[in-house]
């Protein structure tokens, strides 16, 4: 890895992450440990001076809820996936804070 910024292509990277990805080996939900691991490798660039954008989806609690959702209108179930986004986006805004990244979530809900 780059020990410097000026070794770095791009300063600034947008990562997206897939909800699936946070639910480690479970079925549906979010698996800390998982959390931690991407939180920990999103770390080791923020500290080489790389200023990282994550967009977190949340197939791995709205997909879960999936037969519940059945039949629902289908506004409110695309409210329900942004919900989903937001408690990821939460659960990787406290691993990050734990590890001493700064961070803020942002959403338009």
């Amino acid at each position: 890895m780059p020990d410097a910024p000026s070794e770095f292509r791009y300063k600034r990277v947008l990562l997206k992450v897939s909800g699936e990805v946070l639910m480690g080996d479970q079925p549906y939900g979010i698996d800390m440990p998982t959390v931690d691991v991407v939180a920990a490798a999103v770390a080791a660039v923020a500290r080489q001076g790389v200023e990282i954008c994550l967009v977190i989806g949340g197939g791995n609690i709205f997909r879960g809820l999936s037969k519940a959702a059945a039949g629902m209108d289908r506004a409110n179930a695309d409210y329900m996936g942004m919900l989903a986004t937001i408690m990821n986006a939460l659960a990787m805004q406290g691993a990050l804070e734990k590890i001493g990244v700064d961070t803020r979530v942002q959403s338009a809900i």
